[in-house]
């Protein structure tokens, strides 16, 4: 695919907002759009979202507008959507990990499903793509950053990243595995501000990762 001038989606946390990034114009989306020209580029990042719904959520605070509540308020125009997410889940989320059989926003694993379902039916002409959590400090924990009461099924973050995998998989949607992959030799431990957040340079390595991913689709 031929990035240029194409209109591009990010929906995601605080990675994407470019927390930790010292300014605007360093964080991956922007860098995209200063290399390609892009028509749009436009960052739907909220630190400290996750893709399922809070089971007692702080009414009014953005961090509780999970990725299924946004996803609708979107522009419809884009050519790629690009989906990044999941590390929050696993760091304070209160919503159960799930089944795979589940399909509501209730759930880790149903909020994927239902994710998938709801971009493929607003996006139908777009390219929709997911990436995998990084690595981050504390992820084999089972109790997650520990701010909050242990949900059902609490998992380590590998379990949400295998859980991405696996349900993103079946609706045979690309996935850029940062985790796993070869991407994943890239984010070493300089390129993270706090052992979470990339910083400037981070970001410069995640928008090279997602080009090149990007490019062969």
């Amino acid at each position: 695919m031929n990035l240029t001038h194409k209109k591009i989606n990010f929906l995601g946390d605080s990675i994407t907002h470019g927390s930790c990034t010292t300014s605007e114009s360093k964080r991956f989306s922007n860098l995209l759009e200063q290399q390609f020209s892009l028509a749009a580029a436009r960052n739907y990042g909220i630190s400290g979202t996750r893709f399922a719904r809070q089971t007692a959520p702080e009414f009014g605070q953005d961090f509780n507008r999970d990725f299924c509540l946004r996803f609708p308020e979107m522009d419809d125009d884009a050519d790629i959507v690009v989906v990044f997410g999941g590390t929050n889940d696993f760091g304070h989320g209160d919503a159960p990990f799930g089944t795979f059989d589940d399909k509501t926003p209730d759930t880790f694993c149903g909020a994927v499903d239902f994710l998938c379902r709801g971009l493929l039916e607003k996006f139908p002409n777009s390219k929709i793509v997911f990436i995998t959590p990084l690595h981050r400090t504390g992820e084999d924990s089972t109790c997650g950053d520990g701010s909050l009461p242990l949900p059902n099924g609490r998992q380590p973050l590998k379990g949400y990243v295998d859980a991405i995998l696996k349900i993103v998989g079946r609706y045979q949607l690309p996935i850029l595995d940062v985790y796993y992959g070869e991407a994943e030799k890239r984010f070493t431990p300089d390129k993270f501000a706090d052992g979470l957040h990339l910083n400037d340079d981070g970001h410069v390595v995640m928008a090279k990762v997602m080009t090149e991913f990007l490019e062969t689709l």
